[in-house]
């Protein structure tokens, strides 16, 4: 018999947050209704080729940032070069 809890889960134990990748969601829409609907906008129209939509993407993130909705980075740690323009 097994020890865990439902559907095989471990009770009792702490999970713990990945360092990045997760970041809260927005649930109040702060960066949804302009910067996350254009890149979507944007990717349907190119055919979901992201590197045209990079502009929308870096709108997004740095929303995010602004809205505490994400731990503030420099954009170059997020693969955005300073060379390029928001």
């Amino acid at each position: 018999m097994s020890a865990g809890g439902a559907f095989g889960g471990n009770r009792g134990a702490r999970p713990v947050p990945p360092e990045k990748g997760v970041f809260p969601l927005d649930h109040m829409h702060q960066c949804d209704l302009v910067e996350k609907k254009d890149y979507i906008n944007c990717l349907k129209s190119t055919g979901h080729k992201s590197e045209k939509c990079r502009q929308f993407s870096k709108k997004y993130l740095e929303c995010r940032m602004d809205k505490n909705l994400m731990a503030k980075q420099d954009m170059a740690e997020l693969g955005f070069r300073n060379e390029e323009t928001s």
